[in-house]
């Protein structure tokens, strides 16, 4: 009988092996939280898709439709819409959106051309297609509008932007006469703006699940 082995592991030799191959839940934790908090990288060339897609179609929109009131109805009467509800009267505005700042046409430029900037260097960022499609909306207006501030007299910074919605009533008594683009800035900052109540930021990060995992 002596030379049967009855060798058993003893408590503590157990644990510090479950130890040295397990790691405990308090150790998983941070990896885990730091893990899910990180946001998904491979998403961000369809949110440059889709953020410059919206830049495209909003720019183009707001080009054609300057140029078909351009040669249409630049000096006619305004035409009526939808009952009254809107009136196409085209103006040259060498302000800003809904006229403001008339008399700082090339600092307006110049700020619109800061603003594309700050967007395009943001945009590889992006991690939230709400964001991508208000800054989306606010690129495509901002570029409308540099076009005008560049190419149309009279000359390049100082030129005036074509501006020919105006509601309720022509000549923009009830409310500023303005364009798409400047829809489209509004509009796009909007969302932005609901975005960032929402607690999503712009890289995918959501305020009230990291203020939870943190808690």
């Amino acid at each position: 009988m002596a030379g049967v082995s009855t060798e058993q592991s003893s408590p503590r030799e157990s644990s510090a092996e479950q130890a040295g191959t397990e790691p405990t839940a308090a150790e998983q934790a941070p990896e885990t939280q730091a893990e899910a908090a990180e946001p998904p990288k491979r998403a961000s060339g369809k949110l440059l898709g889709l953020l410059g897609g919206v830049a495209v179609v909003a720019l183009a929109i707001d080009i054609l439709t300057k140029v078909a009131v351009v040669a249409n109805l630049e000096g006619k009467q305004p035409v009526e819409l939808f009952g009254g509800l809107l009136y196409l009267d085209v103006l040259r505005n060498p302000g800003a959106a809904f006229s403001l700042a008339t008399g700082m046409t090339w600092l307006l430029a110049l700020l619109a051309s800061a603003v594309v900037g700050v967007i395009i260097w943001l945009a590889p960022k992006l991690r939230s297609p709400g964001w991508a499609v208000g800054l989306g909306l606010v690129l495509g207006g901002a570029c409308g509008n540099l076009v005008d501030r560049f190419f149309r007299a009279p000359g390049p910074l100082q030129g005036h932007v074509v501006d020919f919605l105006s509601v309720f009533a022509p000549g923009g008594a009830v409310w500023p006469v303005f364009n798409v683009a400047d829809s489209c800035i509004v509009c796009g900052g909007i969302l932005v703006v609901l975005m960032s109540l929402l607690g999503r930021d712009y890289d995918g990060t959501v305020h009230r699940k990291k203020k939870a995992a943190q808690s």
